[in-house]
């Protein structure tokens, strides 16, 4: 029997996964892990991850060097000195952690896609968009918020209802009046699409 240890899990082998809604304050933190745990299970399911312990502005997710909040938190994960262990749980176990935010992702970084910004669209000075990042290991299996889309057609009160928990399970780190508004996950090569997920939510919130 071979003693080399088994290979790390690459950035890859993850999905930059994201909820998304809008709120007066889009940057704010928390460390509570139960809370998040919670939101966890509610919307990624039974799959092992990570949860990064701050909403966002979606003009904070990309460093002035292009460098997302998904891959400073694998990196984060990685640097641990047990980080066979913790990959090892996050694999196998399905285990979920909560990591602090960098404090290097405060500060704004306008993107080439100007959208987002209250003067190419005033309706984002009321209605601020926020991102919450998860970075969850790949699996065949659906994800929760993925389940319950697939019959919000056919049972949309279902989804309604499903759509009202996760507003409340926010709620520790995004206060009303923040909402949701939707689930996806970031493709690092096409970032633009994020800002696609929000302009299409544009006529809802000026009928607001």
């Amino acid at each position: 029997m071979s003693d080399t240890p088994a290979a790390l899990p690459s950035r890859a082998d993850f999905a930059c996964c994201y909820l998304y809604g809008v709120s007066p304050q889009p940057y704010r933190q928390s460390t509570d892990m139960a809370q998040f745990g919670q939101l966890y299970d509610l919307i990624i399911g039974e799959h092992g991850g990570l949860s990064v312990g701050s909403s966002f502005h979606p003009y904070q997710l990309l460093g002035p060097g292009g460098i997302s909040v998904w891959y400073a938190a694998y990196a984060q994960l990685y640097a641990q000195p047990d980080r066979a262990e913790l990959f090892a749980a996050i694999t196998r176990d399905k285990a979920r952690f909560l990591l602090a935010p960098p404090d290097s992702f405060a500060d704004f970084h306008i993107w080439p896609d100007t959208r987002l910004t209250s003067v190419e669209n005033p309706i984002f000075s009321r209605f601020i968009p926020f991102v919450l990042p998860f970075l969850v290991h790949k699996s065949e299996a659906a994800l929760r918020w993925d389940e319950a889309t697939a019959v919000a057609q056919a049972q949309p009160a279902l989804f309604r209802s499903y759509l009202d928990t996760v507003n409340e399970a926010l709620r520790f780190v995004q206060p009303a009046p923040a909402f949701v508004l939707g689930f996806d996950e970031f493709d690092e090569q096409q970032p633009e699409r994020m800002i696609e997920r929000f302009m299409s939510c544009r006529d809802l919130l000026l009928g607001i």
